[in-house]
C-alpha cells in the first residue's frame, strides 16, 4: 500500500453529523433499505426526514440489508488507493451482517492492510468510536495505533434511547401484541440500550418525561465519577425533543459541546419516529 495516512471508514448507521467531524475525511459505505420493489442506499438515496414521513404513513415496514462483500471490495479499493492502511469500524455484528461482508472483502484484498473492527454499537455510539480513531489517523498515527485507539474507545461508549411508541417494535417482531396494547394504554415508554451489541430493554417507565430523567441518571451511574469525554444527543424525527435533551445533558454534566445527530433510516425503521437518546464516551 501507499505511504499515505491511514483511512478510517465506517457505515451509514453511524450517521456522524458534519460538525462532529470537524473536517475529517471519514468515508462511509451505505447499508440498504428495501421497501417493496424499491431499494435505497441508506443516507444516499433517501433523507431521514423524507424516510420518516413515509414511514409514519406506511402499512408495511422496509427491510434492511448489509453491503455485499463485492461492494466492500470496490469501496476498500477506492478509499484505500493512496492510504497506508484502512481501519473499518462497523455496526454491531449482532445487528447486521456488515462486519462479515467487510471481513470477506478484506480476505480478497491481501495486498491491502485492512483492519475490520466490530464496534458492537450503532448510531452515534458507533460514531463516538469512529471519531477518536479518525482524529488519530489524521494526526499520522500508524494502522496499529489507530486500531488500538478504536478498540479502547469502543469499551467506553454507551447509548441509551427512549422510544415514543411500541408500535414499531411490535411491527418489527420484537414485542407481542399484548405488550403493545398494554404499553399504549398505560403510556409506557421503554428505555433501551445496546448490550453486547444487541438492543435490549433496560427498563420501562410511565411517561416520556420520566424516561428521560431515568436516562440521565443511568448515564451518571455509568460514568461513576469519570468525565464525559464526548457526547451526542440523537433523535428520530423529533428535533425539539432532541434539543431539549441536549440542554439537559449540558446542564447535568457541565459539557459545552453536545453533538446533535439524526438517526439513519436503517436504524430508525426499528424504533420509529419520536425516539430520542444519548450516546456517550466516558474518559479513560
Amino acid at each position: 500500500m501507499s505511504e499515505g495516512k491511514v483511512v478510517v471508514v465506517t457505515d451509514s448507521t453511524a450517521y456522524i453529523p458534519a460538525e462532529a467531524q470537524e473536517g475529517l475525511d471519514i468515508p462511509v459505505i451505505p447499508l440498504w433499505l428495501i421497501w417493496g420493489e424499491e431499494r435505497f442506499r441508506d443516507g444516499v438515496d433517501i433523507s431521514p426526514d423524507e424516510f420518516y414521513r413515509r414511514l409514519e404513513n406506511s402499512k408495511t415496514l422496509p427491510t434492511t440489508s448489509q453491503p455485499s462483500a463485492g461492494e466492500f471490495v470496490e469501496f476498500f479499493k477506492r478509499v484505500g488507493a493512496d492510504a497506508a492502511g484502512i481501519v473499518g469500524i462497523f455496526i454491531s455484528s449482532n445487528l447486521s451482517g456488515t462486519v462479515a461482508s467487510a471481513l470477506a472483502a478484506a480476505k480478497q484484498l491481501p495486498e491491502m492492510d485492512i483492519r475490520v473492527i466490530d464496534s458492537l454499537e450503532t448510531s452515534m455510539s458507533l460514531g463516538l468510536t469512529v471519531l477518536p480513531a479518525a482524529r488519530a489517523a489524521a494526526a499520522g498515527k500508524s494502522v496499529d495505533e489507530v486500531a488500538a485507539i478504536a478498540e479502547d474507545a469502543r469499551k467506553r461508549v454507551k447509548v441509551l434511547f427512549v422510544v415514543d411508541t411500541l408500535e414499531y417494535l411490535y411491527r418489527g417482531g420484537r414485542i407481542g401484541g399484548a405488550k403493545r396494547l398494554l404499553g399504549t394504554a398505560l403510556n409506557i415508554k421503554p428505555l433501551l440500550h445496546l448490550d453486547d451489541g444487541r438492543v435490549e430493554l433496560l427498563t420501562q417507565v410511565r411517561t416520556k418525561r420520566k424516561a428521560i430523567a431515568r436516562l440521565l441518571n443511568i448515564i451518571e451511574d455509568y460514568l461513576g465519577g469519570r468525565a464525559l469525554e464526548e457526547v451526542s444527543v440523537l433523535d428520530v424525527f423529533a428535533p425539539k425533543e432532541g434539543d431539549a435533551l441536549a440542554e439537559k445533558v449540558r446542564a447535568r454534566f457541565g459539557v459545552s459541546q453536545v453533538h446533535r445527530a439524526k438517526v439513519s433510516p436503517v436504524i430508525g425503521t426499528h424504533v420509529g419516529p419520536g425516539t430520542v437518546g444519548a450516546a456517550i464516551r466516558a474518559a479513560g
